[in-house]
Order: structure tokens, then C-alpha cells, then sequence
């Protein structure tokens, strides 16, 4: 009995020392948005804006993208697994930590609307994306980005009410071989003609 009793002790000591760690992980690993703002605003702001918002169409907008998406982007810049030579220069003066807080100050702002240019590249858009082109093995874009274009964290960015310039520039370059940090785009983008690129970015710029 006394035995039992000793295992019972130690368990919960060893269940409160557990909950004490995951609690102080917990703490440890939440982003402080006022650094993540001090960073941006020093080190982004020139290319992205103060908040990642609508500045130069060759940039991406920042603004309400998934915070996972952008950390794993801004290493893989510094990894050197994405190529870009500001950005790369910029990545590797960011620690693990710059980074979470960085994606987190842009993930907390909300994204504004953009909108489409060419009604006739638009309807060939959204059929590609929400349909894709089974006889070039292009699946549909909705099934990685969502039918809204909102994507999933990590993997799949938010691409609703993107620069329809900086899109077209990335499937240019996955198709090119120039980005390779994505081998299903690269696959999904060597299958794509120009006017199938240009039809996509213009229609991903006006979802909403």
C-alpha cells in the first residue's frame, strides 16, 4: 500500500512538473506584437509598408497572411532554399525569434479587398482555380487555398486579394525553375501557359 501511495506521489509530481514546462513553453513561444511592429517597421517597411498592406505590386501583401506561412517562408530565405537576393540579406539578420514576431504583427492586421483587371482572363481563372485542367493534370487551386482563396497555415498561403503581379511572377518562377523551395507548385506551375498564369493571378486578386 505505502508503495503504491509513493507511485501515486510521484506521478503527480511528475504530471505537475509536465503541466509547469508546457505551461512555461506555452508563455515562451507566444509572439510579442510590439516587437514584431518594431522589426517590421525597420527592417520591412521599405518594400511592405508600415502594415504589409497594398504597396508596390511586385511585393507581396503581408497583411493577414498565415503568420506559420511567413516564418517558414522568411527561413527558408535564410536557409537559402528560397532564392532572393534582398531577401535573403534581410532573412539572415532575423533570429527564430524576429521572425514569429514579425509574422505575427502582419497576420494581426486584416487584409483589404484587392480586385480583378480583365473580366475575360478572369472567367478563365476561376475555372482553372476552382476546376483546374484535368488534361494538363493541373488539379484545381481551391483544394490547397480553399475556395476563397484564405489557404491553410503553413503550407498553403493566402493568395485573396494578392498583387495579381507578384502571383504571376511565382508561378513564373516555379514554372522557370528559379523558385524551388515548393516541388507540388513547381509540378503544378510547369503545366501552365501564360495566359493561364496571367488568367490566375488576375482572378486570385479579386477573391474575397
Amino acid at each position: 500500500m505505502k508503495r503504491f501511495s509513493n507511485l501515486i506521489a510521484l506521478a503527480t509530481v511528475a504530471l505537475s512538473l509536465s503541466g509547469l514546462a508546457h505551461s512555461a513553453e506555452t508563455k515562451a513561444a507566444k509572439p510579442d506584437l510590439a516587437a514584431g511592429e518594431a522589426k517590421a517597421t525597420t527592417v520591412c517597411a521599405a518594400c511592405h509598408t508600415a502594415d504589409g498592406s497594398r504597396g508596390m505590386p511586385t511585393y507581396p501583401i503581408l497583411q493577414g497572411q498565415h503568420p506559420e506561412y511567413l516564418v517558414k517562408q522568411l527561413t527558408e530565405f535564410k536557409e537559402g532554399k528560397r532564392k532572393n537576393a534582398i531577401m535573403g540579406g534581410m532573412a539572415a539578420a532575423l533570429t527564430p525569434e524576429d521572425m514569429k514576431n514579425v509574422a505575427a504583427f502582419y497576420a494581426s492586421k486584416k487584409a483589404k479587398d484587392g480586385s480583378a483587371k480583365n473580366p475575360e482572363l478572369v472567367a478563365v481563372g476561376e475555372k482553372i482555380y476552382r476546376g483546374g485542367i484535368a488534361k494538363k493534370s493541373v488539379p484545381a487551386c481551391a483544394a490547397c487555398h480553399s475556395p476563397n482563396g484564405a489557404g491553410l497555415p503553413v503550407q498553403y498561403p493566402r493568395l485573396a486579394g494578392q498583387h495579381s503581379d507578384y502571383i504571376k511572377a511565382q508561378l513564373t518562377a516555379f514554372r522557370q525553375g528559379e523558385r524551388t523551395n515548393n516541388a507540388q507548385m513547381s509540378a503544378i506551375a510547369a503545366n501552365l501557359s501564360d495566359k493561364e498564369i496571367d488568367a490566375l493571378a488576375d482572378y486570385v486578386a479579386g477573391l474575397r
